[in-house]
C-alpha cells in the first residue's frame, strides 16, 4: 500500500480531514508526523535560513520526520481560494523550499490550488493528484466528493460543538489523545477570544499551550472557528472593506466579530517577521482601542520563552478582570 505522508503544521488544522479521505479512498495509507516538538524546531532552523518564520522551519523539521517513513509527503501549493485574494508567499514556494532544504525527502505532490483561475484549473489539479494512485477518473471523483464532504461535516461540526481544531480532529481520528475537560474553579469563565492562523494557535509547542494556559486560568476561550462564515466576511468587510489576503477571516474577521460582540478580552497571535499577521492584528487592534476592548498581541519565534507567556497572560487576565470588577461596582 502507497503511503502518503503530511506534515502536521501549517494548513494541517484546516484540512486533514479533506486530505485523509481524499487518499484513503484511493487506497493509500495516510502518515501524520507527530505533534511539534524541540528537535524538530531545532532541525527546521538549521536547515532554513534565519529570516524564515517559525511556522515554516517548524514545517521543515516535520519534514524531515517523515523521512523514511512514506513513500509520497503531499505539501500542495495553494495560491488562491477566492477571486481577488493573495496567500502568503510561503504557501506558494512550499514545495520548492522544502525540495531544496531536505533533498533527503520522497517525492513531493505539490498540487497547485488556485480557485482564481476558475473550476476547471481546480479540478485539473485534483485529478492531476488523483493519477497518482489510479487511472480510473470516476474513481478520482468519488474521492474528491467524498473529501469534500468530510470537510464540511468537519467545519459545521466545529462551528456548532464550541470545540477547538485539535479537539474536533482528536474526536474524529485520535480519540485516545482526548484529555477530560477541566472545570476552572474560582473566578467565573472570562470570555477571551484568540485570534491567529490555526498553525500557530492550535500547536502547543509553538504557543506554549496557550489555550490550556488560558482555561487553566478561568478563562473561556472563544476562536474563529466558533463563529459562521458568513459574520466573520461581514465584519472582514465592516473592518477593511473586502479581504486581501487568503486566511484573512482567522484574524480580521474573527478579531472584528468579537470586540463587536463584546467579549472581555482579545489576544491576537502572530509570527515573528510575518507581514501580513502584522497588518491585521493592527487593524484588529485599532478597532478594539476605538471600542474601548482591552486587547493584547503575543509574537512568537523559536525564542519565545514559557515563563514570559504565563505572566503576560496572567496579567492580562488580571487587569481584564479588575476592570470589570470597577465597571460593576460604578453600576
Amino acid at each position: 500500500m502507497v503511503r502518503v505522508g503530511i506534515p502536521r503544521a501549517l494548513l494541517y488544522y484546516q484540512y486533514y480531514p479533506m486530505w485523509k479521505t481524499f487518499f484513503q479512498r484511493l487506497g493509500a495509507e495516510v502518515v501524520v508526523s507527530t505533534p511539534t516538538t524541540r528537535a524538530m524546531m531545532e532541525v527546521g532552523c538549521t536547515r532554513m535560513v534565519a529570516e524564515t518564520c517559525l511556522p515554516v522551519k517548524v514545517c521543515c523539521g516535520h519534514v524531515v520526520s517523515l523521512v523514511g517513513q512514506c513513500d509520497y509527503l503531499f505539501i500542495p501549493s495553494i495560491r488562491s481560494l477566492e477571486s481577488k485574494t493573495h496567500n502568503c508567499s510561503k504557501f506558494l514556494g512550499l514545495p520548492d523550499m522544502m525540495r531544496a532544504v531536505v533533498p533527503e525527502a520522497p517525492p513531493i505532490l505539490d498540487t497547485e490550488i488556485d480557485l482564481s483561475k476558475g473550476r476547471r484549473m481546480f479540478y485539473q489539479a485534483v485529478y492531476g493528484l488523483g493519477r497518482h494512485f489510479t487511472w480510473n477518473p470516476l474513481s478520482v471523483k468519488a474521492a474528491s466528493e467524498a473529501a469534500w464532504q468530510a470537510y464540511l461535516d468537519y467545519e459545521n461540526g466545529l462551528r456548532h460543538s464550541g470545540q477547538t481544531r485539535p479537539q474536533a480532529l482528536n474526536r474524529m481520528f485520535e480519540p485516545e489523545r482526548q484529555e477530560p475537560e477541566k472545570v476552572f474553579e474560582g473566578w467565573s469563565a472570562t470570555p477571551i477570544a484568540v485570534i491567529g492562523h490555526p498553525y500557530l494557535v492550535y500547536d502547543d509547542f509553538i504557543s506554549q499551550r496557550l489555550l490550556a494556559r488560558l482555561g487553566k486560568m478561568g478563562a473561556k476561550v472563544l476562536t474563529a472557528e466558533m463563529v459562521e462564515e458568513s459574520e466573520l466576511k461581514k465584519s472582514i468587510k465592516e473592518l477593511v472593506g473586502g479581504p486581501y489576503w487568503t486566511y484573512e477571516t482567522e484574524v480580521v474577521g474573527a478579531g472584528g466579530y468579537y470586540v463587536q460582540s463584546g467579549v472581555n478580552g482579545v489576544i491576537g497571535v502572530a509570527a515573528f517577521g510575518c507581514g501580513p499577521d502584522s497588518l491585521m492584528i493592527e487593524v484588529v487592534q485599532r478597532y478594539a482601542r476605538h471600542r474601548g476592548v482591552p486587547f493584547m498581541t503575543l509574537t512568537l519565534d523559536e525564542h519565545t520563552g514559557e515563563a514570559g507567556i504565563i505572566t503576560r497572560l496572567e496579567a492580562f487576565l488580571d487587569m481584564i478582570r479588575r476592570r470589570r470588577q470597577g465597571q460593576m461596582a460604578c453600576a
